[in-house]
């Protein structure tokens, strides 16, 4: 049997991060949801004993640093120590800029395009580029503009689908990767 590594184990966490995908988009039942849910928990406790066979660090340490950037990040529901704050801001807008002003207090330094990974699949990597070309974190709509959305989502998807059907030949991901790193490199900071 093989070594398991980082490496190794590497599909197994992509495959069951998208079997969580699949089971939230099809509304499984809670219980298959909770399951999926294990099995990615499965996947960061082996990465873990890894680590901390190799001396690195323990299990401890990633709930301890999840934990502080919590803390960190979300000023809007905790005090500095790690205490819940007695008010909340009182809308969506006021939570996304603490979040954003607490993130980037972390490195101000960050570039726009810092901390996207670019093994992305490539349409989750261009649109996440293109957010952060427009620079906006706007406030997620409700009700009757989450209807619009849904249907945005069937048309562009057909779109695509179109653009997919007039090329069978070409690599969609490829391109589209290449042309997100053209649109990166012409909009570095």
């Amino acid at each position: 049997m093989a070594t398991l590594t980082h490496q190794s184990l590497l599909k197994y966490l992509i495959e069951e991060s998208y079997e969580l995908v699949e089971a939230i988009e099809e509304s499984h039942p809670p219980a298959e949801v909770r399951g999926e849910l294990g099995d990615i928990l499965l996947q960061v406790v082996l990465h873990a004993r890894l680590a901390e066979e190799a001396g690195e660090f323990v299990l401890a340490d990633v709930v301890r640093g999840l934990t502080e950037k919590m803390v960190r990040r979300n000023q809007h529901v905790f005090t500095p120590s790690g205490e819940l704050r007695s008010e909340f801001p009182a809308t969506i807008e006021q939570i996304v800029t603490s979040w954003h002003q607490a993130k980037s207090s972390e490195k101000p330094e960050r570039g726009r395009f810092e901390g996207i990974p670019a093994t992305l699949p490539a349409l989750a990597l261009a649109q996440k580029s293109l957010q952060r070309v427009a620079e906006g974190f706007q406030n997620r709509e409700a009700g009757a503009e989450q209807t619009a959305r849904a249907e945005a989502e069937i048309q562009l998807g057909e779109r695509l689908l179109e653009l997919l059907r007039g090329s069978p030949d070409v690599d969609a991901e490829r391109a589209l990767r290449l042309a997100v790193r053209r649109m990166q490199e012409s909009h570095h900071e």
